[in-house]
């Protein structure tokens, strides 16, 4: 997508352009491209392609939070890639996300906050050559897809969204990471609640739904943060009545002052009290992202947060 010259060469050097198939993906499916590299004045050989999946993240440090990058997934394409002087060469690769890569486009609108892309790395003489990165609209999977519908369908309003670095208790996960989606509750939790987080650790099989609820404390109750789980396979999530799962459970978090909650598991068996018909869908999560983003010409917030949190090296950076 984004052409350059590579400078180790010099000039009349070869350039390198990353192509993705298709830029929108989902967890756990094959993202498919190629790396073209046209010749310049003389031949040339490149050591090694790489590729890797990056994404931003915040970082708790004491009081404060950091943001920098994080590296997530790396892969080789091809080494000893010989290039002749004038002529294309095509370098196919295939990356498999992770189960757990962060969402960053509902309904086909890029989620504000959020930024996730692949970066090409050329190893040129020993040396690191890093450039050419191009964004990927990982949208949800399915069983991710329901939750967030009942999440509009209730009358949540989307505040924000972000990835943190750590690890969920209780949770097995396989990166260092997770991704929180904020919300504004429905008005009938006014007062009582002021947001609630979600996050979702996929996996093959499986599906863990993490709801966070910040409760306001007031003169008869104290405030706090809830917790509840949804532990469910991903067909049984295409079966769960998310709404009133969802509902019933802040309504439960409002009125008693919460506590932990786990659903779907074999300690409580409140995941099957919520199957059922969905009925009409309301206007969903797609709905909530394109009023956050309205007024926003296509691409641009996520351009310019790309442009911040790609700026840097390997792993994790400030």
């Amino acid at each position: 997508m984004f052409k350059r010259m590579l400078s180790a060469f010099g000039v009349g050097g070869p350039s390198v352009d990353t192509v993705l198939d298709s830029p929108h993906a989902v967890p756990g499916e094959v993202l498919t491209g190629q790396v073209r590299i046209q010749g310049g004045s003389s031949d040339a050989q490149i050591e090694e392609i790489l590729l890797s999946l990056v994404t931003r993240v915040e970082v708790e440090r004491g009081d404060h939070e950091r943001a920098g990058t994080a590296e997530f997934l790396r892969v080789s394409a091809g080494r000893k890639v010989k290039v002749t002087a004038g002529q294309l060469t095509t370098v196919p690769f295939r990356i498999a996300l992770p189960w757990e890569t962060p969402i960053s486009a509902v309904g086909g609108r890029e989620l504000p906050g959020m930024v996730v892309g692949v970066r090409t790395e050329l190893v040129i003489a020993g040396a690191p050559d890093k450039g050419d990165l191009d964004p990927v609209l990982v949208g949800p999977l399915e069983s991710q897809d329901r939750v967030l519908e009942a999440f509009g369908e209730l009358g949540f309003s989307f505040r924000s969204a972000d990835v943190e670095a750590g690890q969920l208790h209780g949770v097995r996960q396989e990166l260092g990471f997770f991704q929180e989606i904020e919300f504004f509750p429905p008005s009938r939790y006014a007062g009582r609640v002021s947001q609630v987080e979600l996050t979702f650790v996929a996996g093959p099989d499986d599906l863990v739904v993490v709801l966070e609820a910040d409760r306001r404390g007031g003169m008869f109750r104290s405030g706090g943060d809830s917790f509840g789980r949804f532990h469910v396979s991903h067909e049984e999530a295409l079966r769960t009545d998310w709404t009133a799962a969802i509902d019933g459970w802040l309504a439960k978090v409002a009125e008693s002052g919460g506590g932990h909650a786990l659903f779907g598991g074999h300690q409580e068996h409140y995941g099957h009290d919520y199957h059922g018909h969905h009925g009409r869908r309301g206007p969903g999560m797609g709905g909530m992202v394109a009023g956050a983003a309205a007024g926003v010409v296509g691409g641009m917030i996520l351009g310019e947060v790309m442009e911040d949190a790609f700026d840097g090296g390997e792993g994790f950076e400030e």
